[in-house]
């Protein structure tokens, strides 16, 4: 596992010890961020929803976030995501959420450009999540939530008012992107 593209390339980042965290692949992260490529600017804020290693947060400070909410239920991931953004050195860019997503969600009081959810498959929380961002109001307009799921767990077309714009599958591994204030330009899913 290893930062992509950007100030932080080939950073190899620490892995969980165990199978409870299930980072995203590179090739996966690769083609995630290639599809994000038109809401990635210097200066944006993210959210790492169900943080794990931090891979997803760390390769956005890497490509110009300026500060990542890093959020997780577990102290062993965020002790995780705590060392690897450590040995990036970009301490001044993380701020750490612990416990459940749905209150760390409430808990930012700050617009967000991209939220990042990667939850446990098994867990299907992505609805969940979504509706949770929407409820807030703090997902800024004209941005994106990008989901990564179970290519089993199909996303619908709309959730919580906002679009799918883009949706991939990579393998048993889907990504799909929601958009505020978008309506149009849904690319075919596809397998690559």
């Amino acid at each position: 596992m290893r930062i992509i593209t950007g100030s932080l390339r080939g950073r190899r980042l620490k892995s969980p010890k165990n199978n409870d965290v299930r980072p995203s692949s590179d090739r996966v992260k690769e083609a995630m961020f290639d599809m994000l490529y038109p809401y990635i600017y210097d200066g944006m804020v993210c959210m790492d929803v169900f943080a794990g290693s931090g891979n997803l947060g760390l390769e956005a400070i890497s490509r110009g976030a300026k500060r990542v909410f890093f959020s997780d239920n577990s102290r062993d991931s965020l002790g995780l995501v705590k060392e690897n953004v450590k040995y990036c050195q970009v301490e001044d860019n993380a701020i750490y959420l612990s416990g459940d997503f749905k209150a760390n969600i409430k808990r930012v009081h700050e617009t967000i450009d991209i939220f990042f959810l990667d939850p446990p498959y098994a867990a299907r929380l992505v609805p969940e999540a979504v509706k949770t961002i929407v409820e807030t109001g703090n997902l800024a307009e004209n941005n994106v939530i990008v989901c990564e799921h179970s290519h089993k767990d199909e996303l619908p077309e709309e959730l919580c008012g906002l679009k799918a714009i883009k949706s991939r599958r990579y393998g048993g591994i889907c990504v799909t992107i929601y958009a505020n204030q978008f309506s149009s330009d849904k690319e075919e899913n596809s397998e690559e």
